[in-house]
């Protein structure tokens, strides 16, 4: 990866606000206190200097955990952060950068063309959440160090000595007032390292994990391919004819690299990034790649007059089976929110159209035979959808008989009609279904219990799901349909709360019900509509004092607690939800203003993919690996 040079100062830097609601409302600039949270940190870090080899002036970036794991160190070759005084603010550029929302250089064209860190939030961000960070800059020959503690400086810049080379070296750690944990998690750090090294060809990255004795260095000359190779080769299918297809262009401001190929599968995924952000929520750009692709199929089905007469194309047709890698670098991102999950820039969706209609038309007419054999496929899923939609109408006409839903699945509905304020308790069995309808409160909570294990759906079609009596059964009570026929405005409870027992099997049950949504009903997951319930597995008695544990864990805590405080301790462990009686069940999990819910969320699309492929799909191989992976919690296995 080139390198290439010019100036960068402190006149560069411009200061909009300042620092202090950062660590009050962390929340706001990092989506959060959880794992996610911690972890968003550390790519705030990394990102700024994948932006230095976004500009091309860095070729190289180390990432070290340390031995605690809950501290950590980027290198990057880079510029190195200006350490000049501002001519305005009278303080180093270095520390007005790391203490002062929105001050950087990125709000300049001439010294970040394309970057992820547009809002020059991130860097201060990570000094105000971390009880220590430490500053080293090399540049114009010097080495520079500045410390900082809670987003404040604790030590004025001071020059180290001369040294070769430019860069910036960060060391963080993230601070326990604010985070419940922290503890980064390497697996997880390896995996976006990984991807970032795939997203910029020709850029080394290296990971160090101290505590395991571990190096690894990422880097990927074929990009994209390479990574959708990658994708692909985990899934177990094959690209339609091996032929995966590239697309690399830049026009005006837009820089576009896409990789993407059919296969076999009855799912399309498509994984975007902008300015190397992932945006799991999609956005203008994913719309563009969309409706790119789908004009250039039809016309390509068109002109070989390959549609059967009878057949109508749909666009979900063209997109069935489709595994999509897209990367854009655009000047001035505008991302829903700091997190930065979607892209809102309307104008680069008839850019990417247009570059996308371009490159597969001409594409699939230099290689017919893989042209052909994606046509093929494409009326397969028209053919499929047709028969799924006749599956569909018939459910519905079942569960049209009246205009409250008459379901052999035994749903006992609510009298609210008001979907807000609807909830739907899927329930294992009738004997949990029992408590929970007489726990329930009818006016807004219904209960739907199922029949034991439901079909796994990892690698099923929306015809045989909706064939499936249990599954079909469900989706006529939410009322939004499935598959191509889908719509969430028809949906009729906004809190889907999964509520199985809090043992081995009932969590499988969950994962079961998990896939799914993921795989059938995916926004009812990204409009937050899926809670897991969190029913207690433990009763503790101390005295008259009555306590609730989810797991060992929790029981083990509150026995500990309790020890040396007198009075007798009894501990009752529960065999299933069907054991208590409702109005246990209606205080300890019903009851909105005292029960324990978890909303269901995807924070990384491609690794939530790739989890569930693992789990839930037909190769065993991966499964294992998985497993023996995580064999020292094998005590934590309810067996």
């Amino acid at each position: 990866m080139a390198r290439t040079a010019n100036t960068y100062t402190a006149k560069d830097i411009l200061v909009l606000e300042g620092l202090e609601p950062v660590r009050r409302r962390p929340g706001m600039y990092i989506g959060g206190t959880d794992a996610t949270g911690l972890h968003h940190l550390l790519w705030e870090i990394v990102d700024n200097s994948v932006d230095e080899a976004m500009n091309g002036h860095a070729d190289r970036i180390s990432v070290t955990l340390h031995k605690d794991a809950a501290s950590a160190t980027v290198v990057d070759n880079g510029r190195g952060i200006p350490v000049d005084r501002h001519a305005q603010y009278k303080k180093p550029a270095l520390e007005l950068i790391l203490t002062t929302l929105h001050a950087g250089g990125k709000f300049e064209a001439k010294n970040y063309f394309h970057s992820g860190g547009l809002h020059g939030v991130g860097a201060s961000v990570v000094t105000a959440l971390s009880e220590l960070l430490v500053a080293r800059v090399r540049r114009d020959g010097a080495e520079w160090e500045q410390k900082f503690a809670r987003g404040k400086a604790v030590a004025p810049l001071k020059k180290l000595g001369p040294a070769r080379g430019s860069g910036t070296t960060i060391f963080f750690r993230p601070d326990t007032k604010i985070f419940p944990s922290v503890r980064f998690d390497p697996k997880r750090i390896a995996e976006q390292l990984e991807a970032k090294a795939y997203l910029h060809g020709g850029l080394t990255i290296e990971f160090r994990d101290e505590a395991a004795d571990t190096r690894v260095t990422y880097h990927y000359e074929d990009g994209l391919k390479a990574y959708l190779a990658k994708i692909v080769g985990e899934s177990g299918k094959a690209p339609l004819a091996g032929e995966v297809f590239t697309i690399a262009k830049q026009q005006d401001d837009l820089h576009l690299d896409c990789a993407l190929a059919w296969t076999d599968d009855t799912q399309e995924r498509v994984f975007s990034f902008v300015n190397s952000i992932p945006t799991s929520a999609g956005g203008a750009h994913e719309n563009g790649l969309r409706s790119g692709l789908v004009k250039a199929v039809r016309n390509y089905l068109t002109v070989h007059n390959l549609v059967p007469r009878g057949i109508t194309i749909a666009a979900e047709d063209c997109r069935e089976g489709l595994v999509a890698l897209l990367s854009i670098k655009v000047a001035q991102p505008q991302f829903q929110g700091q997190t930065k999950e979607r892209l809102n820039n309307a104008e680069v969706t008839p850019a990417i159209d247009g570059i996308v209609r371009t490159a597969i038309e001409n594409a699939l007419n230099a290689n017919r035979t893989a042209g052909d054999a994606i046509a093929g496929r494409v009326v397969l899923a028209a053919r499929a959808r047709s028969a799924s939609r006749a599956a569909a109408e018939q459910v519905q006409r079942k569960g049209a008989i009246s205009h409250r839903l008459n379901l052999p699945g035994k749903l006992a509905d609510c009298s609210s009609t008001d979907p807000s304020e609807c909830e739907l308790f899927i329930v294992e069995g009738d004997s949990a279904g029992g408590s929970a309808k007489q726990g329930r409160d009818r006016t807004f909570q219904a209960v739907l219990p199922l029949r034991g294990k439901v079909l796994n759906t990892e690698q099923t079609s929306t015809a045989k799901v909706l064939g499936n009596k249990e599954l079909a059964d469900l989706v006529s009570a939410l009322g939004c349909s499935a598959g191509k026929d889908f719509d969430v405005r028809k949906l009729r409870y906004h809190k889907i709360c999964l509520l199985m027992d809090a043992d081995s099997d009932g969590n499988h049950i969950c994962t079961l019900l998990l896939t799914f949504f993921y795989r059938h009903l995916p926004d009812l997951i990204r409009h937050g509509y899926v809670y897991i319930s969190q029913p207690p597995l433990y009763r503790i008695d101390a005295g008259k004092q009555v306590f609730w544990a989810r797991d060992d864990a929790a029981r083990d805590r509150i026995l500990a607690e309790r020890n040396g405080k007198g009075g007798k301790v009894q501990v009752t462990r529960f065999k299933g939800l069907g054991e208590m009686n409702p109005s246990t069940l209606k205080e300890t999990t019903l009851d909105p203003r005292r029960r324990a819910i978890l909303r269901v969320a995807v924070q990384d699309a491609a690794a939530t993919d790739q989890t569930i492929q693992t789990l839930m799909g037909r190769d065993v191989a991966p499964r294992f690996e998985f497993i023996m992976q995580r064999a020292p919690k094998v005590e934590e296995l309810d067996v």
